[in-house]
């Protein structure tokens, strides 16, 4: 079994080259999977599987300029010809696939076994916190975005998310910033999860992550009011 996960690693490797999505990521949610996993009726083959394969076409869909990719969706089509080549009976692959299709925060596939819901909670625990905040600047800078963004968020959404909605797609990244995404999506995760052990860690993770900011828009103010007096 081990054999299998190491060339399941390999293979992912191979397709991964975004930092905020790199093996560490994979590996961090591998092992809060077999951590929320405790005390649960799974399947730990299928949910190490897909935890190891759920991220596999996220540089395909990063770099499709016309955004119509789904990394959730393409990776479980991904994922059922390496889970072929290790021999992996039918019904398996099609419960590793689930997870991987469902592991998104924005899909149209919600996780129906407790297998995909774990994947689901363990995925979204490492946008939050510390790592949350490093991968958020990850991202930030890949797409040129700003350090911190004080706009209303009523008045961001309104010129900046196609449909005015904190779930809309980003019109134009250069006026984003983590803290908005922390707004609009990281602070909400605690409601979208399917595990009491999850929803503890996100508090927790949360409480950090409102300091931080706090933080950082009392330094990036700080800095506004000193430029203005010199």
């Amino acid at each position: 079994m081990e054999q299998k996960y190491e060339k399941m690693k390999q293979r992912v490797e191979a397709e991964l080259s975004c930092s905020a999505h790199d093996m560490e990521h994979v590996l961090r949610v591998t092992d809060m999977c077999l951590y929320l996993a405790q005390g649960e009726s799974v399947d730990l083959d299928v949910l190490k599987s897909a935890a190891l394969l759920h991220d596999i076409a996220r540089v395909k869909e990063d770099e499709d300029k016309f955004r119509e990719t789904d990394h959730a969706l393409l990776g479980a089509k991904m994922a059922e010809e390496i889970l072929k080549e290790l021999c992996y009976p039918e019904e398996k692959r099609e419960r590793i696939k689930h997870c991987i299709a469902a592991h998104r925060f924005r899909s149209s596939c919600t996780p129906q076994t407790r297998e995909a819901q774990i994947l689901f909670d363990a995925d979204k625990l490492d946008v939050l916190g510390a790592v949350g905040v490093g991968r958020s600047f990850m991202v930030a800078g890949k797409y040129n975005e700003r350090v911190y963004v004080d706009t209303p968020l009523d008045a961001y959404l309104r010129e900046n998310a196609v449909g005015g909605t904190r779930l809309g797609r980003i019109k134009d990244f250069r006026k984003h910033a983590p803290n908005i995404e922390f707004e609009t999506k990281f602070k909400h995760i605690p409601d979208v999860l399917y595990t009491a052990k999850a929803r503890k860690i996100a508090k927790e993770r949360i409480d950090f992550m409102e300091n931080f900011f706090e933080q950082l828009r009392k330094e990036t103010g700080e800095m506004r009011i000193m430029t203005s007096i010199h």
